[in-house]
């Protein structure tokens, strides 16, 4: 298995145009959240009067993926996924537009950002390449995020 630098070389190769990062800058975390979202909306049976959702068993599995390429990333990325979450739930609780529909809208748009952000940038969105590229994007812009606050990744 490539390291979390290989892996953000090789995504980052792709990512070269200040337009396209920029575009990745808004689409990746709102694809990531969409996501989240989307699994949010899937209930799973109440244990002992806990309320869950698929997405609670779907992140702990991603920071997972992220803590066996990180032994700091998968922190900021257990946050943001947390945060992700927490909008989940306060968008449900407003009980005016359903939660998947508010995921499928901002998950659409942020793939036709991501996709003109590519077509701007003259190269291949990385997944096409490797799927795993998908929850490599969050970390590629994470690892941005530790760079300038100077915490090692």
């Amino acid at each position: 298995m490539p390291t979390l630098n290989e892996w953000l070389h090789a995504y980052g190769e792709s990512h070269q145009n200040e337009t396209n990062k920029r575009v990745h800058w808004i689409c990746v975390p709102a694809i990531f959240w969409s996501i989240a979202a989307l699994l949010y909306s899937i209930k799973l049976p109440v244990i002992e009067g806990f309320s869950w959702n698929v997405a609670m068993p779907v992140m702990l599995v991603v920071v997972l993926y992220y803590a066996r390429l990180s032994a700091t990333l998968w922190i900021g990325m257990l946050l943001f996924g947390a945060a992700c979450l927490a909008i989940c739930d306060l968008l449900e609780r407003q009980d005016f537009v359903p939660l998947w529909a508010i995921a499928v809208m901002v998950f659409v748009v942020a793939w036709i950002g991501q996709f003109w952000g590519h077509q701007v940038e003259g190269k291949k969105p990385s997944f096409l390449k490797d799927i795993q590229f998908l929850l490599i994007g969050p970390a590629w812009l994470m690892h941005f995020i530790y760079k300038k606050i100077g915490i090692r990744y």
